[in-house]
């Protein structure tokens, strides 16, 4: 490979979240995916500290210029994003990157901000006539009354942390004895906390990307858990079953790849996204989007793409060719 020919690509992975392990992971793979067909930097992001790494050498970035010590002449053509969490997934390291004219994969940063903010997200979605659980908003700093919590939204309840990803700062209540700790928990991660009635049916994720320009649907998973609802250990620790591609009718497939497929288009996304459903007898219900999901090659979004006979490396480097375009 003559690497003087060949584009140069910062693989940022980290962040400053408790997800940092994960995205880790997920950095990893498309770091070993696309090292064949790029010249490829790691570059690992923690608060006050960012790293490039390269031929098992490490290299300091100055954050506030980006400029890399021993690399002073090196020009990436483009950063991929697989940082889970902030800064990768609200927002900020879209607008540092476009403020340092280096094209980034993914959405930008106000459409990242919005859909990593469930709070906000869901208040857009709702008003855009998306079916979605009742809630309320609470911040930190308001005085929080338990019995109003009761009569408006009952028990059990989810208690979320509205800025987080992978189940951190979400909580399933089922009484008042258990809101307290729960609420001071979730304000740990944030400090904007929404509380959602509890659905009970069928958990439904479906990723939506562009490829090649064109918005594709992929094929859709159930998720069946043996644990109270989607959380961490189901995530990540195998308490869960991942279904891919979901058995349901043809009618319900066509309804949820329509309502994902519009949400995508609503929110104005582009790259990689994950949205999350609870299907019962009185509709669909819209949870969540994620804009940086899992990458790996057990993850969700890869799972559906392989099932649509899409590879990684053709899923990464299309993101790569669609934020350079």
């Amino acid at each position: 490979m003559n690497l003087d020919l060949v584009k140069n690509i910062g693989i940022i992975m980290g962040g400053y979240s408790n997800e940092y392990d994960i995205s880790i992971k997920s950095g990893q793979v498309v770091y070993e995916t696309l090292m064949d067909s790029y010249n490829c930097y790691r570059i690992y992001i923690k608060e006050n500290e960012w790293v490039l790494e390269k031929d098992n050498n490490s290299y300091p970035i100055d954050i506030d210029n980006f400029k890399i010590e021993g690399f002073t002449n090196l020009k990436l053509d483009c950063i991929f994003n697989a940082i889970h969490g902030t800064p990768g997934e609200d927002g900020k390291i879209q607008k540092y990157f476009k403020d340092k004219n280096i094209p980034i994969t993914g959405c930008n940063s106000y459409q990242s901000a919005l859909t990593f903010d469930k709070i906000a997200c869901l208040n857009f979605l709702s008003s855009k006539g998306i079916k979605v659980a009742s809630s309320i908003s609470l911040l930190k700093s308001e005085e929080i009354d338990i019995d109003e919590i009761e009569n408006k939204i009952g028990f059990p309840c989810f208690i979320k942390a509205s800025n987080s990803g992978s189940s951190f700062g979400v909580f399933k209540v089922n009484s008042k004895d258990e809101m307290v700790n729960c609420l001071d928990s979730a304000f740990e991660v944030d400090n904007k906390v929404l509380v959602e009635s509890n659905i009970d049916g069928r958990e439904f994720s479906i990723g939506v990307i562009s490829l090649k320009g064109i918005t594709k649907v992929l094929p859709i998973t159930e998720i069946i858990t043996s644990n109270d609802f989607f959380d961490y250990e189901a995530k990540y620790e195998g308490k869960s079953e991942e279904i891919t591609p979901a058995n349901i009718s043809d009618e319900l497939e066509s309804e949820l790849k329509l309502l994902s497929e519009k949400i995508y288009n609503l929110l104005k996304l582009k790259g990689f996204s994950r949205s999350e459903f609870i299907v019962n007898d009185n509709g669909i219900y819209y949870l969540e989007t994620n804009t940086v999901p899992g990458l790996t090659s057990e993850s969700i979004l890869p799972q559906q793409a392989r099932c649509a006979d899409i590879s990684l490396k053709e899923l990464f480097v299309n993101a790569i060719n669609e934020a350079i375009i």
